[in-house]
């Protein structure tokens, strides 16, 4: 499967450009216990335009029937990051970790070196989660774990700070990320570092942004640049915000 969106190429080569990724156009995965969208080239869909912005590789919305999941599979030299959503998903690792992880709980998990994993949901109903793979700025880190819940308010809540600061997660490379649900008609101001680009991703509503109107799953990579700023739609909205480097 192929996008056929007219946007620039997201990879790099056009790094100063806005870069949108619509919800329909997608990569989409279908089987009896899992739906799953996928914005960047992933498994069997392969796409050299899609292969990922920057250092973030993989943004994949998943849902997970109640009782299915991921067996145990191995990771290495990625940055996982799990954002939960709805529902429940428990979590075994080579490392000793068996964890649950909850609506409004994040996961940061450095694979390293190497780690095998498991993602199964043994909750009572579907479960939906982002995952996103970030490069680390090297190979070669030792395995780490990481969870931790966050309230979610209508403005800016860190979830990812290469300082941990406010609690956020520390990862391997350099990213800040934050998740926000503004109510109906509040503004978010989309300012990032001058040395790094940003990515927007609509978990659920929508909104206006760049001036164009996005709504659930779309995506947007941009430069840095003042006065962006994200104004949520009658919904209101839930959505994601990377600095990237």
């Amino acid at each position: 499967m192929t996008s056929t969106s007219s946007s620039p190429r997201p990879d790099g080569a056009t790094a100063g450009s806005l870069v949108v990724r619509p919800a329909a156009e997608r990569f989409h995965s279908r089987l009896d216990w899992l739906e799953s969208w996928h914005s960047f080239s992933f498994a069997g869909h392969f796409d050299p335009v899609w292969m990922g912005f920057g250092p973030l590789r993989v943004i994949n919305d998943d849902t997970i029937a109640a009782g299915r999941g991921f067996g145990m599979h191995p990771h290495r030299d990625m940055e996982i990051v799990t954002v939960m959503v709805e529902g429940q998903l428990n979590h075994r690792d080579s490392m000793g970790h068996s964890e649950v992880l909850r609506a409004g709980e994040v996961q940061a998990m450095s694979a390293g070196t190497g780690v095998v994993h498991s993602e199964m949901n043994l909750g009572e109903r579907p479960c939906r989660l982002l995952q996103i793979w970030i490069e680390p700025s090297r190979g070669g880190f030792p395995p780490a774990y990481r969870q931790e819940p966050f309230q979610i308010h209508a403005g800016w809540t860190p979830l990812l700070d290469p300082q941990g600061r406010e609690g956020a997660l520390a990862i391997n490379r350099p990213v800040r990320l934050w998740r926000a649900r503004p109510a109906a008609g509040e503004r978010l101001d989309l300012g990032i570092a001058a040395d790094a680009r940003g990515w927007l991703q609509l978990i659920e509503g929508g909104g206006t942004a760049f001036g164009r109107s996005l709504e659930r799953g779309d995506g947007v990579g941009f430069p840095p640049g003042p006065g962006q700023i994200f104004e949520a739609s009658e919904a209101g909205a839930d959505l994601l915000l990377f600095e990237l480097r």
